[in-house]
């Protein structure tokens, strides 16, 4: 193994340690009172809601046209209370944040390992629909660098889920982001057919993938699937629910149901630290210390295990495809509530 590869390794089980709380943290932690959660939402509600830097993502045109003025937060605790703030009945589509949904249900289905040793666990260093990213897995040592963030390690990742057909593959993907959201969602089809339409890039990835078998069969229905999921509608409090049921261990707290296995939420929480905010994934880990996911479709989720889950939806983005208002609210919520699982306090 080479003196790399163990960096990265160390990195990665450093990051599962402290992040593995979500493993039944509520033992070791306990949700936020519910004045002081009031309190930081207004103040980053407030703070944020005059005009900010960035612009709706436009490579998909469907998303161009979604109101840029769209800004809602939510926080779900680990208890089931629910708080929020702003617009929260205006949805957009999932987009990216899918991504980690789809690991979950196959780390569910087929456990940790199938993922590690068949698309990998580490951050690439590149852009999050790189090609040169496959080809350098193919060189890797001691495995493939990749992970299910990135879209090559998305689509493998989503042509991993069990299923007879086509529908019984999306059924089961549908069925297991809307047990984590706590009501049945559905999907934007104008999203769906404007992302169908200009993805030739996601499928020329999921051919390459196919080639360097990653993907086993059937790449172009992988790649339709991947398109589909992100194109799922959700609003803030949905999303916030979903990372909430990361929070309290797989369970959702407001619908009480065990969506996922204790023990394979660490795994999910460890890929999302490391790569969950495309290239500044490092910066946002500096920043919240929170496990994260952000799509283009505008939302940012994050997870403080053991204590709750947050979300913001405002669709103008950064260079790096993450929404601006979504980081600024999320840290400075997630810092006043002390949501940070790095910031322990000497006793």
């Amino acid at each position: 193994m080479t003196p790399r590869r163990l960096s990265k390794l160390t990195v990665v089980a450093l990051v599962m340690a402290l992040v593995g709380a979500g493993a039944g943290a509520t033992a070791l932690a306990q949700a936020p009172a519910k004045t002081g959660v009031d309190a930081a939402l207004k103040a980053a509600y407030d703070k944020y809601k005059g005009p900010q830097e960035g612009k709706n993502a436009d490579y998909i045109p469907a998303l161009a046209k979604v109101d840029p003025n769209i800004y809602g937060i939510a926080l779900v605790a680990v208890d089931g209370s629910v708080y929020t703030m702003g617009d929260i009945k205006s949805e957009v589509s999932i987009q990216s944040i899918s991504k980690v949904f789809t690991l979950a249900k196959v780390i569910e289905e087929q456990g940790p390992d199938a993922i590690a040793r068949t698309i990998g666990v580490d951050a690439t260093g590149m852009r999050f629909n790189s090609i040169v990213a496959v080809e350098m897995a193919q060189k890797a040592l001691g495995g493939p660098e990749m992970n299910s963030l990135v879209n090559p390690g998305a689509i493998a990742t989503t042509s991993m889920v069990k299923g007879a057909t086509r529908a019984d593959v999306w059924n089961s993907i549908l069925g297991f982001y809307s047990d984590f959201a706590g009501r049945p969602l559905a999907v934007n089809q104008e999203v769906f057919k404007s992302e169908a339409d200009t993805n030739q890039r996601n499928q020329a990835i999921g051919m390459l993938m196919y080639a360097y078998g990653y993907i086993k069969a059937n790449p172009q229905q992988a790649t339709d699937v991947y398109t589909e999921q992100c194109s799922v509608s959700v609003n803030a409090k949905d999303l916030a629910t979903m990372a909430a049921t990361l929070a309290n261990g797989g369970k959702n707290p407001v619908t009480g149901k065990q969506v996922m296995k204790v023990e394979n939420v660490p795994r999910v929480l460890a890929v999302m630290a490391t790569a969950g905010l495309y290239d500044d994934s490092g910066k946002w880990l500096y920043r919240t210390g929170l496990p994260g996911k952000s799509g283009v479709g505008g939302g940012i989720i994050a997870v403080s295990p053991g204590k709750f889950g947050i979300a913001v939806i405002s669709p103008p983005l950064d260079e790096a495809g993450n929404s601006v208002r979504a980081q600024k609210a999320i840290a400075d919520i997630s810092n006043t509530l002390g949501g940070n699982p790095y910031a322990a306090k000497p006793r």
